[in-house]
């Protein structure tokens, strides 16, 4: 773990460490960084799957002939 001093938003640091359920401001901050990460990876897996399904990748799925029975 990196030890940082930092100014923070206590606004933000305080909607936050509700939304988050933490107690503390470093649980706070680690489990937001830890959000952020995970989201952002969900928004680029989602995006790629947007784009296969622009490319038609999906579109033997929609054709019940191809249904496995």
């Amino acid at each position: 773990m990196s030890k940082l001093l930092i100014e923070v938003d206590d606004d933000a640091l305080a909607e936050a460490q509700q939304l988050l359920g933490t107690s503390t401001k470093k649980d706070t901050v680690n489990a937001a960084l830890v959000e952020v990460a995970r989201r952002l990876k969900r928004v680029k897996a989602l995006n790629g799957l947007a784009e296969m399904a622009e490319q038609g990748d999906f579109d033997s799925l929609l054709d019940k002939r191809e249904y496995r029975r």
